[in-house]
Formats: structure tokens, C-alpha cells, sequence
């Protein structure tokens, strides 16, 4: 077993063909065929299933991916960590909608204005389609709403987000779930991290939200408040940030659910030199970053 039968492996498993594996590892479709026949023979199992032309990855097969694209995601790391070579080319992070917007600007222009020869490509969604992303290796790091324990990912605690109720201007005052139960409520879409507190809020005392209206955007979740339509979850920073949010309403939770930490999260053992350098500002940017509003 060497480094170029599992490149090649990689690759049928990519594109489930043999003759589309060779134009990605510039080898001829017949060595692909005999080297892959070759690492199942010292495997002793076969690691795809062939059927009309195609091949799928084999349960075995599955399995030896992992390890196989770890290996292959060490040596690369080891590369880089003795080339010298300074960050470039593209970066692919994620961040929340509200960490896109608020947190990490500053962040980012300080990152570019260092590493002008790294091209950033920055994705935002809920926290769990952002995990499945660096996962699949799509991002290469991600903000998210933590803590997180995962075999195979880490991260370091970034932002601390101060959550608040959004009311209407006139609304009673929000102190308990029960004071609001049965209350329209403008959340994303029901796996999002902020949207399950504000839920876990509820429940602890017995209430729970009346119709919930899924959003795609906070800006959207505040103009129906405004409206006088209902209540909406989001971190103080991302409210502030927005024309409107002074003709609102705004509460507190109690303290046990009031703040929760955003984390940047990578794969374990893919720190690249662009990561490496990132993870080392956003340690400071954690440190310089603002306390939350009392």
C-alpha cells in the first residue's frame, strides 16, 4: 500500500468511475483498474461493488475511506508545515448568518490585508449544514453555535452571543415561556441550533410556541415583529445591527439559557497553513472581543 494507490482510491470513490479517476490522478484508466485490484487483494476484501460500468463504494470500502482520506489529509498537512510557504489560494469557511454579519468583518479584512494571495470563500447557513460541510470537506472551518463533541472535528470557543426575546414595541413584558405560550414565533428552518433553544426555553415552563413561521434571514424574523406579528430569538449583536430594532421590544432569558458560545470548528487533522493562520487570529479576536450588553 502506498500514497498513490490511495490517491487513486480517492478518486474512484469520488467519481465512481475508473476512467473519470484517471483524468483526476493523470494516470491511464488500465493502472487505476490494476493498482485498486491490487489494494483490495493486500486488503483482502473488495472495496466497491461493480455494476453496468459503475462503482459504489462497498460497506468495507466506506470504512477505508475515512482512514484512507486521513492518511492522505496528514501527509498534506506535513507538506505544508516544513514548505515555508506562505497562505494562498482559496479558503472556504462557513459562519452563521448573525457571525457573517456582525463578528467576523473585521476578522476577515485583518486576515485578507495579511495573506492578500489567499482567496476567501465564505458560506453561511445553520450550524448542522455547515458541520455536514467541513465533514464532506467543502470548508475547510466553520462558526457555529457550540459546544460540540465530535470523533473527528475540533475547535476553539470564539464569541460569546447574548440571546434575546424580540417583541413588538407595545408586548407585556417577557420574563417566562409561560407569559408567551401559544405566541407566534419567527425562527429558521426547525434544525437550526437557535430555533431548538428557543424551543428548549419554552418547554422547561410547559409552554410552547404557537404557529412557528420558518424565515431566511433576520431581517426578515424582525419585520414581522415590527409588524406586530409574533416573537423572534436572536443574538443582541444581530439586532443591534439592524435599522428598526429600537421600535422593539427587548428581553433577557434567564441566565441559564441567556448566553451561548460561538466556536470555529475544523476537521482533526486538516490544518492547512491558511487554517493554522486563521485559528491563531480568531484565538484573538476571542480575546479582544466585546462583553456582552447587561
Amino acid at each position: 500500500m502506498n500514497l498513490s494507490q490511495l490517491e487513486m482510491f480517492r478518486a474512484v470513490a469520488q467519481t465512481g468511475s475508473i476512467s473519470a479517476a484517471a483524468q483526476l490522478v493523470h494516470r491511464v484508466p488500465s493502472n487505476l483498474t490494476t493498482r485498486i485490484k491490487q489494494l483490495e487483494a493486500e486488503l483482502g476484501v473488495d472495496l466497491f461493488i461493480r455494476e453496468n460500468q459503475r462503482l459504489r463504494l462497498s460497506p468495507a470500502g466506506r470504512n477505508f475511506l475515512s482512514y484512507n482520506n486521513r492518511i492522505l489529509d496528514l501527509v498534506e498537512e506535513a507538506r505544508a508545515s516544513v514548505s515555508g510557504d506562505e497562505p494562498q489560494g482559496v479558503f472556504a469557511l462557513g459562519a452563521l448568518e448573525s457571525t457573517a454579519a456582525v463578528r467576523i468583518p473585521p476578522l476577515l479584512t485583518r486576515y485578507h490585508q495579511k495573506f492578500g494571495k489567499v482567496e476567501l470563500a465564505l458560506s453561511t447557513g445553520p450550524s448542522w449544514e455547515l458541520l455536514e460541510k467541513v465533514l464532506e470537506g467543502a470548508l475547510e472551518a466553520t462558526f457555529v453555535d457550540g459546544p460540540l463533541v465530535h470523533p473527528v472535528l475540533d475547535g476553539v470557543p470564539v464569541f460569546q452571543e447574548e440571546m434575546v426575546i424580540v417583541a413588538p414595541g407595545h408586548h407585556a413584558p417577557v420574563t417566562r415561556g409561560q407569559e408567551v405560550n401559544g405566541e407566534i414565533v419567527y425562527a429558521f428552518r426547525s434544525n437550526c441550533s437557535y430555533r431548538r433553544h428557543f424551543e428548549s426555553w419554552f418547554r422547561e415552563d410547559d409552554a410552547s410556541p404557537g404557529k412557528i413561521y420558518e424565515m431566511e434571514s433576520y431581517h426578515g424574523m424582525l419585520a414581522c415583529v415590527i409588524a406586530g406579528g409574533g416573537l423572534a430569538l436572536m443574538p443582541r449583536s444581530m439586532l443591534e445591527s439592524m435599522p428598526g430594532s429600537s421600535t422593539v421590544s427587548i428581553w433577557p432569558l434567564a441566565d441559564h439559557y441567556r448566553y451561548l458560545t460561538t466556536w470555529l470548528i475544523w476537521r482533526r487533522g486538516t490544518l492547512s497553513r491558511n487554517l493554522s493562520e486563521f485559528i491563531a487570529m480568531a484565538s484573538e479576536a476571542k480575546i479582544s472581543s466585546p462583553p456582552p450588553a447587561k
